[in-house]
């Protein structure tokens, strides 16, 4: 190949090149293509208010405990009562980002920010799983991603619900963990 066939080969080339990198650069990334959580198919009662725009979106991954206790107001039963969750919890791309425990049902960002909250209301979400929920939040300590958070919503649960196996006075005070995976959607004022 002669130096001028060389030449226009990779004249060609660079502009092959910076035309390809050029369409890549005017894609949007595949993250901002992905929609935003939308409220759409909810029911009502634990749909967020208007004024509010959802912060983040994570998953939440982990186990809640139950405990065999005595039935309230009913001598001689017991029943499978809830003691407290941990999970982790991991913004859309997988990266963990905070984790959830209680009690007191606290979500806390891996900045140390965190946030307590009051339930509101609770829909049903399938059989085996737990309710779907909405919480009002109460104000964050800290300063960092849970700053400003007026509300949480839990959906997409798989799983959580108190234990299939005896609970009877006999077996009070044994305790059982359930796995369980919920979607964990914070928002703030708009």
């Amino acid at each position: 190949m002669s130096i001028k066939h060389l030449s226009l080969l990779a004249a060609v080339s660079a502009v092959s090149a910076a035309a390809l990198l050029s369409a890549c650069g005017s894609m949007a990334p595949m993250a901002s293509m992905k929609p935003m959580f939308t409220q759409d198919g909810l029911p009502d009662a634990v749909k967020v208010p208007a004024g509010n725009k959802v912060a983040l979106e994570t998953v939440g991954v982990g186990e809640i405990t139950y405990e065999c206790r005595d039935r309230a107001n009913a001598p001689g039963m017991a029943e499978w009562v809830f003691v407290g969750p941990h999970a982790v919890l991991s913004d859309r791309s997988g990266r963990q980002v905070g984790k959830y425990h209680g009690p007191p049902a606290t979500w806390e960002a891996l900045d140390g920010s965190r946030v307590t909250a009051t339930q509101l209301a609770v829909a049903p979400a399938g059989t085996g799983n737990l309710p779907l929920q909405l919480v009002k939040a109460n104000p964050a300590t800290g300063m960092g991603a849970m700053t400003g958070v007026t509300h949480i919503q839990r959906v997409a649960l798989k799983g959580g619900v108190a234990p299939a196996s005896e609970c009877s006075p006999a077996t009070r005070g044994k305790k059982e963990i359930v796995k369980y995976q919920a979607d964990y959607i914070f928002w703030k004022a708009a």
